[in-house]
């Protein structure tokens, strides 16, 4: 009898040994989860055990770097990192009873994964990374991640251009399910968030990431409320390569053009230079055309910053025409006063010619002169008489009273020269304060 219980407790000691050593294995869990079959219940159905109780779904996004802002289509590219954590009611077991086995991986197909979905997303599907598998805890906490190469929309606001900074929304809800079957909720507060994000930031481009901010809403669009979890994602532009190429050298273009007003009219070179400062302001104009786009409401301060400037310097451009024509109708008239002048001193010549020579074959009391050589002396004299006046014309030139055209030019040019400096000056204190007071309006707005 005792040999027999000796047995019994013998064999129920192999039994619980055997029993134990094959919870230890993961097939011993996936059968006690019932994963092992063909259960197209876990798959299809929300794991709640009262379908009243939502399934509150978690949601972390981790920003890795902004890799490009197009304003012509109103689109971000970002590279994103997002993980999602569920509650599964019907896949739980004690660790202890399966040798501490606190994680493991399940196959996506064989579970209810929430259907989520980013409202502004405007990528392709070819850009989405995801996990194949879920990760499963013993307290029924399921949590999967993917990778995706982002692209989504953005309404810019670019009346600060390039000091603007952006809001942009990247907006998770459900496809199909509404807020009475499940909730969407942020898994990090904004300072978690903004800290997280800092470390992981690996592009430092043109755009800076200033935070990150969630905020949790229902929509009521539908006839059932819809949850949402909205990340508020803010950039700001790092101006510096648009201050270097673009600002600056238009301030320096109407600074030139005020100096060009101390170049002489005289040779033509001041009305070329004009023309060139015109040009080159025109093709800063077409970059600019190229990066902002054709659907802004608002013009951008920029934009009038450039617009005013090849405006300032056309109308320059015309006064200079203007100048150079009245300063041409003088020089005209002084042309035919001297061509006139030189007519009448040949005229004259030529008379006195004539009459020597009448006078010297009239008297008898002394021989005839050799006629061809007075001829020759006398245009002789004729040619020093002509040097001589040119001479005495062009020691004259500056000491010469200037013509009405000419005067009538220099009074516009000075005057037009002061009103011109004096419409600069405000023109770029104007724009400087309507920048400030932007900018300003734009950062309480933010708040």
């Amino acid at each position: 009898m005792s040999l027999l219980r000796t047995v019994a407790v013998f064999t129920f000691i192999v039994g619980v040994s055997s029993s134990e050593s094959s919870n230890c294995s993961y097939l011993a869990l996936w059968n006690h989860l019932r994963l092992t079959t063909s259960n197209d219940f876990l798959a299809t159905v929300r794991p709640v055990k009262n379908w009243t109780k939502p399934t509150e779904v978690w949601i972390d996004l981790m920003l890795y770097g902004i890799l490009d802002v197009d304003e012509k289509t109103q689109t971000i590219v970002g590279n994103i990192w997002t993980k999602v954590i569920w509650n599964n009611e019907f896949l739980t077991w004690n660790p202890m009873l399966f040798c501490e086995i606190d994680l493991i991986t399940v196959p996506r197909s064989l579970l209810w994964i929430p259907d989520l979905v980013i409202q502004e997303d405007a990528s392709d599907t070819g850009s989405l990374q995801m996990s194949p598998f879920v990760s499963l805890v013993p307290a029924g906490l399921l949590y999967t991640t993917f990778r995706q190469r982002l692209t989504f929309t953005c309404q810019l606001n670019l009346s600060l251009f390039p000091f603007d900074s952006q809001t942009c929304n990247i907006t998770f809800s459900s496809m199909v399910h509404s807020a009475r079957s499940m909730i969407l909720k942020a898994l990090k507060n904004d300072t978690q968030l903004n800290n997280f994000t800092d470390r992981v930031m690996k592009t430092r481009g043109e755009w800076e990431l200033k935070s990150i901010k969630t905020w949790h809403y229902y929509s009521a669009e539908k006839k059932w409320p819809e949850s949402n979890v909205l990340f508020l994602v803010k950039i700001v532009r790092r101006p510096m390569l648009y201050l270097i190429n673009f600002i600056i050298p238009l301030l320096y273009f109407i600074i030139l053009d005020l100096a060009s007003f101390f170049i002489d009219e005289a040779g033509g070179e001041k009305l070329s230079f004009k023309v060139t400062v015109l040009l080159s302001i025109s093709v800063l104009l077409l970059i600019l055309k190229d990066m902002l786009p054709s659907t802004e409401d608002n013009l951008p301060l920029i934009a009038s910053y450039c617009v005013g400037i090849f405006a300032m310097v056309g109308i320059s451009v015309l006064e200079t025409m203007l100048v150079s024509f009245l300063i041409s109708l003088d020089n005209e008239q002084d042309k035919d006063a001297n061509s006139s002048g030189d007519a009448g001193v040949d005229i004259q010549l030529e008379v006195k010619h004539d009459e020597v020579t009448d006078d010297v074959n009239s008297e008898n009391c002394s021989p005839p002169l050799n006629r061809h050589g007075d001829r020759t002396l006398l245009r002789r004299i004729q040619e020093e008489l002509k040097a001589l006046r040119r001479e005495t014309r062009a020691r004259g030139e500056g000491r010469r009273k200037p013509g009405c055209f000419r005067r009538i030019a220099h009074v516009i040019d000075c005057l037009f020269f002061i009103l011109y400096f004096l419409a600069v000056v405000i023109f770029l204190l104007f724009m400087y304060v309507k920048w400030i007071e932007a900018y300003i309006q734009n950062e309480k707005d933010e708040r």
